[in-house]
């Protein structure tokens, strides 16, 4: 039998409850057997400077415990260079060529996918499952639309890296925007306290 394997990168720094929320209704919605959370190596699309992958990768490691379906591939990290989705990709396939692959994305990846290292070839590779936030309608190039692609129905949660690294710098609390252990972590680690926490999502 086929197995049906999502991958769903992103910096993850910090990762957060709609983060969890969307690996959840892809599992359900995609009838996955696995959805593996792909950390970036070095974002070429970002400017800010990451945290360190042993810290990202702890933060996922304590907000995915309990789910045996939810596991971590860290080829992004171990690959020097720029991380573009289409290597992983390809590294994914080789492993596993019988699986069926899925890619989730949010909508602002979705609106930008047009701009990524070899996206003609990615949506050749995979099925593409997009998350549908209510009122956050960032619509898609026009040969990107014309590709086959699944919605995934995201509950209405306005959550961003960006301003959860704001409100640690200002020493506000997050510990309803990110798993508990997650946000222990970030206290127990003096992350996000810097000025550099404020660029970036």
């Amino acid at each position: 039998m086929t197995r049906r394997i999502g991958l769903f990168g992103g910096s993850f720094d910090p990762v957060h409850n709609a983060h969890v929320a969307l690996a959840c209704v892809a599992l359900d919605t995609l009838a996955l057997d696995e959805l593996r959370w792909v950390p970036a190596g070095e974002p070429w699309q970002k400017a800010r400077r990451l945290s360190s992958g042993v810290q990202r990768v702890a933060m996922l490691e304590l907000a995915i415990a309990g789910e045996p379906r939810f596991v971590i591939e860290r080829c992004e990290l171990d690959r020097a260079g720029p991380s573009y989705t289409i290597d992983t990709v390809h590294t994914a396939q080789r492993r596993e060529p019988d699986a069926q692959w899925f890619l989730i994305v949010g909508q602002d990846q979705f609106a930008n996918l047009h701009t990524w290292h070899g996206w003609q070839e990615l949506l050749s590779l995979v099925t593409l499952a997009v998350a549908a936030r209510p009122g956050a309608a960032q619509p898609a190039d026009a040969q990107v639309q014309g590709h086959a692609y699944q919605v995934l129905p995201l509950p209405s949660m306005d959550l961003a890296a960006s301003a959860i690294r704001e409100r640690v710098a200002r020493g506000e609390p997050i510990g309803h925007l990110v798993p508990p252990m997650v946000a222990r972590y970030i206290d127990q680690h003096a992350l996000y306290l810097s000025d550099g926490a404020n660029s970036g999502s």
